[in-house]
């Protein structure tokens, strides 16, 4: 193992980058789809939720290897010729809003209705509401499930070496087959993962811990 990373710490740094470019901007995109698909789960209108409810389950409820060669091979046919590196970030980006959505869901759900019945008796609008009020707690109930889904969409990032994106996994590969060493080579490999799981544990943990303190107070 350390003969694999002093010797190939730069490509496998380079892998590591693009891992973080992919699974991070799939998060962010996330992020914003995901919240904005919870509120349509939760709408009051049946037109809304029914569409928000069957985009769920199907994100939710296929292989995510599937999902990736589903977008790698389908926005070519739709006329739209992306590089592999888009195409995995839209596929992650799809799949995590379906999973973020229900953690929001569940977030908003856990907030009492009484504080959105009084702000609309002081002539705040919807939106408002939801974005002074119930979004701010929302994340403060979330940060624990919002970290796995980090985490997994990190782990998950491996996958999309298989429509030729040189991630870190691929690199690994690439390592591999050079130095017939697999076993060495993906012990390296994972423990690059697991350090960086470890890192984002403790930086929600810490956060969790300073909005604790800050609701105390």
């Amino acid at each position: 193992m350390v003969d694999i990373l002093l010797g190939y710490h730069g490509v496998l740094l380079q892998g590591l980058a693009a891992t973080l470019i992919v699974s991070g901007s799939a998060i962010a995109i996330g992020l914003v789809t995901g919240l904005l698909l919870a509120f349509g789960l939760m709408s009051p209108y049946r037109v809304v939720r029914w569409p928000c409810g069957v985009y769920r389950s199907f994100w939710r409820g296929t292989p995510i290897l599937l999902q990736l060669l589903l977008v790698y091979y389908l926005l070519p046919e739709l006329g739209l010729e992306v590089a592999p590196v888009v195409a995995a970030i839209l596929a992650l980006a799809l799949n995590t809003t379906a999973f973020q959505a229900e953690i929001f869901r569940s977030g908003l759900a856990h907030i009492p209705e009484g504080q959105s019945e009084a702000a609309r008796m002081l002539g705040m609008k919807p939106w408002t509401i939801r974005r002074r009020i119930l979004v701010p707690q929302m994340f403060r109930l979330i940060l624990p499930p919002l970290t796995n889904e980090v985490i997994t969409i990190l782990k998950n990032s491996s996958l999309v070496s298989v429509i030729a994106v040189t991630e870190l996994m691929r690199v690994s590969q690439q390592i591999s087959a050079r130095t017939f060493d697999p076993l060495a080579t993906y012990l390296t490999a994972g423990a690059v993962y697991l350090a960086v799981n470890l890192l984002l544990a403790q930086v929600s943990r810490r956060l969790e811990r300073r909005w604790t303190g800050a609701i105390a107070e």
